[in-house]
C-alpha cells in the first residue's frame, strides 16, 4: 500500500487551487459567507494557505445555530437555491443545538468518494460483507458509509430498526466479515452475545471500522475491542455531519489519523487566542471543506482537541487521533480533567463493563462521582488509580450488572448536576 501521506508541497499546491475554486463559487452566491467576508474585507483571493488563515475569519457552531434560527429551517449557508439540493441530514446535538445540513449531488458524491477511500485503506473490497450496525437516523455518516460500501462492490447489510440481538444474528447468519459501528457499541454487542448465548467464535468479523468516539484511537480500547472480537483489526476514522468524513487511520501507525487532504484543509489553533499552535502542540482542530461546496464550512472551529505531527507544510496527521473536546474539560478542586482521559483510564480495567460519571456543581466546590458495572474489587482499584493519576479522591461505587445505559450512537456517560 502506498504511503497515505503525500509530499507536503504537492498537498499545499492542490489545497490552494481547490480553495480558490471554493471561494470563487461561494463568495458571490452564499449569503452566509458573503456577509462574513464583507464584514472583514476578505474580497481578495488568498495568495497562499498562510495568507488565507491569516485573513479569513473563523466559523463557529454558535453562528450556524443562530443563522438557522433566524432563517429557518436551513439557514443561509447555501451556495445554491434549495431546489439544487437532494440530501438533508442533521447533527446529533450532543454538543449543542442540532444543525440541518443540505447537500447538492456534487457535494454528496465527493463525500461518498472520501468514504470509499476510508474503507479502501481499511482493507475493505468487493466480495466483503459489511454490517452497518446503527439506526440510520438523520446523521450523515451512516448513509455515506453504506453507499461507499456499495460503490466498492461489498455486500452491505443495513442494521437500522433492529435490536442488538437481531443485528448479531444478522452478522453471524450472513457471515459478515466487517462491522461498522462505534467502539462502545461493538463492546456492547459482545456483551449481548454473551448474555444470549450467541457464540462469537462463529464470527467471521476480521475488521471493526469504528468512529463517533475517541476510543478508536486509544490503545486500551483498541486492545479490548480486538480481544473481544477474536483478534479483529480495529480501524478508526472520524468525521462530522457538518463536514463529512475527515480522516482515516494511518495503517503504518495505528492510533494516528490521516487527514483526507484533497477534501479538507486542517489547522490546529490555540482554543483561547485562535493563534496557530507550535508544531507538535495540542489545540483545536479547524477545518475548511474544499469539495463540499453546496453547504461549505470555511475555517470551522470543530471543538475537537488534536495534536498534529511536528512537520512543515499542511497538517496531514493527527497524532493519537481525536484526544477529546476543547470544551469538555472540567475542573475539580483545581485539577483539569478531560472525560477522554477518564475513559482511557477506565478502559484499562478489562472487567469493567460500563460506567457513568456525575459532575456535581451544586455545591461551592465541584465534585466527581463514578458508578461502575464491574467484577468485585474493581471499583476500589479504579478509585486508587484515579487517585494516583489525579491526586484526587473520587468516590467510585459498584452498581448491578446491566443497570447503566448502553449506547448505539455516541456514548453519553457524563452527566452534570
Amino acid at each position: 500500500m502506498a504511503d497515505p501521506i503525500p509530499n507536503s508541497s504537492a498537498v499545499a499546491a492542490r489545497q490552494l487551487a481547490a480553495l480558490h475554486d471554493l471561494l470563487a463559487e461561494v463568495g458571490p452566491q452564499n449569503p452566509f459567507y458573503g456577509r462574513k467576508f464583507a464584514a472583514v474585507g476578505c474580497s481578495a483571493v488568498p495568495a497562499s494557505l498562510a495568507d488565507f488563515t491569516r485573513r479569513f475569519p473563523f466559523t463557529t457552531k454558535a453562528e450556524l445555530v443562530a443563522d438557522q434560527a433566524a432563517t429557518p429551517p436551513f439557514g443561509t449557508n447555501l451556495t445554491y437555491p434549495v431546489s439544487h439540493y437532494t440530501r438533508c441530514h442533521q447533527t446529533s446535538g450532543t454538543t449543542g443545538a442540532p444543525l440541518r445540513w443540505l447537500d447538492s449531488p456534487a457535494s454528496w458524491n465527493a463525500m461518498v468518494a472520501d468514504w470509499v477511500e476510508v474503507l479502501r485503506v481499511a482493507g475493505v473490497s468487493a466480495g466483503d460483507r459489511i454490517l452497518f450496525a446503527f439506526s440510520f437516523g438523520p446523521f450523515l455518516g451512516f448513509w455515506l458509509a453504506f453507499e461507499a460500501g456499495q460503490k466498492l462492490g461489498a455486500l452491505c447489510f443495513a442494521g437500522g430498526g433492529m435490536s442488538s440481538s437481531m443485528r448479531l444474528r444478522l452478522l453471524l447468519e450472513n457471515e459478515c466479515n466487517v462491522l461498522c459501528c462505534t467502539p462502545t457499541y461493538a463492546l456492547h454487542l459482545a456483551e449481548v452475545a454473551a448474555r444470549e448465548g450467541l457464540d462469537l467464535n462463529r464470527s467471521r468479523v476480521r475488521t471493526l471500522v469504528v468512529a463517533g468516539e475517541p476510543g478508536g484511537s486509544q490503545p486500551a480500547i483498541r486492545a479490548r475491542l480486538s480481544a473481544t472480537w477474536r483478534g479483529a483489526r480495529v480501524f478508526d476514522h472520524h468525521g462530522m455531519t457538518e463536514t463529512g468524513p475527515v480522516t482515516h487511520e494511518d495503517p503504518a501507525h495505528p492510533g494516528n489519523l490521516v487527514v483526507l487532504t484533497d477534501s479538507y484543509l486542517a489547522e490546529i489553533v490555540q482554543p483561547a487566542s485562535g493563534e496557530p499552535v507550535t508544531p507538535g502542540e495540542a489545540g483545536e482542530l479547524v477545518l475548511t471543506t474544499l469539495r463540499r461546496v453546496g453547504s461549505p464550512l470555511i475555517r470551522y472551529r470543530t471543538g475537537d482537541r488534536v495534536c498534529g505531527a511536528a512537520v512543515a507544510g499542511p497538517i496531514a496527521t493527527l497524532v493519537g487521533g481525536i484526544l477529546g473536546r476543547v470544551d469538555d474539560m472540567v475542573i475539580v478542586r483545581g485539577v483539569n480533567i478531560y472525560p477522554s482521559a477518564i475513559d482511557q483510564l477506565l478502559r484499562e480495567f478489562g472487567d469493567l463493563a460500563e460506567y457513568r460519571v456525575t459532575y456535581d456543581t451544586r455545591a461551592a466546590m465541584a465534585e466527581l462521582r463514578l458508578e461502575v458495572e464491574a467484577s468485585p474489587g474493581v471499583a476500589a482499584a479504579v478509585g486508587q488509580r484515579l487517585h494516583e493519576l489525579l491526586a484526587l479522591r473520587i468516590p467510585v461505587t459498584d452498581v448491578p450488572a446491566g443497570s447503566l445505559p448502553r449506547f448505539e450512537l455516541k456514548a453519553r456517560r457524563w452527566r452534570r448536576l
